[in-house]
């Protein structure tokens, strides 16, 4: 089903700025928050309790999909309200039992439940497929994303440009890999390996969610498939001591309230993408790559940060593909199921740049 009219619950600076491409897309978009919103916007918003289901269905019924952008445990409800008005849903979450439920909802859903259409899970995950898509039998899918600041400072390196909820989860929950044909869960902060992006000493270690489906996708068909976060060298080390020899991990909450106070975000940030397939064509093994570090940009008249572009321009590149009949509309959408060429060439998709040679 075509459609041109979406929700965007939660306007943070994700959610406005996807609002506001998905405007400049062609979408009427009303955008909903539970803060007053004052300053002018490109289009129309309204004030809303969005943890209430019974405020969220009358809210939503105007509309043909529904972007949510708001934290993970929030992200349920909101597809079941979705799910039962018939109309598409979409998010950014990168966890794996709120998009189990979501799965379950598209069995039978009357349109395109896509949660995970964020950078990682999300991008990266188009970008891996197509990689491996090079291919004519994959040895090894490896995925590393870090946004951070680009002037770091301290011992960490490290500024909460993200939701510190889902960084806290990412960095505790358990991750899934494929290793040496097995699908398996390992722990977070381990697997610690160096990368250089532009000449960047960086650091990689598992976290968890950044996959998305494509464990389930791949198996069988690759004999390893790894996420890891990038970071400036020596905080996967501090992070492991604040969580598990202080035991800051039982307590989660105030775990993210100390870290944002320590380390607030900045707007001069940095989104470092590293991706690699490893496979044979025609008895040939090779390594093909995409690496890139995408910088804050100007847009819609305002400077984004990395972070908040990338994943916005994500999920709004995502809806306009399915808008426009590049993907389907109706139940469950991998990430890596995403085209990247088409998915680059929409008006949104775009900002990510075309593929280098």
């Amino acid at each position: 089903m075509s459609f041109e009219t979406v929700a965007v619950l939660g306007l943070g600076k994700v959610g406005k700025l996807a609002a506001t491409l998905l405007h400049e897309a062609g979408f009427q978009v009303v955008g909903f928050d539970s803060r007053e919103l004052r300053a002018p916007l490109p289009f129309a918003t309204q004030r809303l309790d969005i943890s209430s289901a019974d405020a969220l269905a009358p809210a939503m019924a105007s509309s043909q999909a529904v972007l949510s952008c708001l934290p993970y445990h929030l992200n349920r409800q909101v597809a079941e309200v979705a799910h039962g008005l018939g109309i598409h849903y979409f998010d950014l979450t990168e966890d794996v039992p709120t998009t189990q439920a979501i799965r379950e909802l598209a069995e039978t859903a009357s349109g395109v439940m896509a949660p995970q259409c964020g950078l990682a899970p999300g991008f990266i995950g188009i970008v891996g497929a197509d990689l491996a898509s090079k291919f004519e039998t994959v040895r090894a899918i490896r995925l590393r994303v870090g946004a951070l600041p680009q002037h770091p400072t301290g011992m960490l390196g490290y500024a909460f440009n993200w939701s510190p909820e889902g960084v806290v989860n990412e960095y505790l929950n358990d991750c899934e890999v494929i290793e040496e044909g097995e699908h398996k869960w390992v722990s977070p902060m381990e697997w610690v390996e160096t990368i250089y992006v532009d000449g960047r000493k960086l650091e990689a270690f598992t976290t968890s969610g950044g996959l998305g489906t494509m464990c389930e996708t791949y198996l069988g068909r690759v004999d390893n498939l790894d996420y890891k976060t990038m970071r400036y060298p020596g905080h996967v080390e501090l992070m492991n001591f604040f969580f598990h020899e202080l035991l800051m991990r039982d307590k989660r909450e105030e775990a993210g309230e100390i870290l944002t106070h320590a380390k607030p975000p900045v707007d001069d940030d940095v989104v470092f993408v590293h991706a690699s397939a490893e496979g044979e064509t025609e008895g040939r093994l090779f390594r093909h790559e995409f690496v890139r570090a995408y910088m804050p940009q100007h847009i819609a008249g305002e400077n984004r940060t990395a972070i908040a572009w990338t994943t916005s321009a994500s999920v709004v590149a995502v809806i306009e593909m399915v808008r426009d009949g590049a993907l389907p509309t109706k139940g469950f959408l991998k990430q890596e199921e995403i085209p990247l060429t088409p998915f680059l060439a929409t008006r949104t998709g775009g900002l990510y740049g075309t593929p280098k040679p």
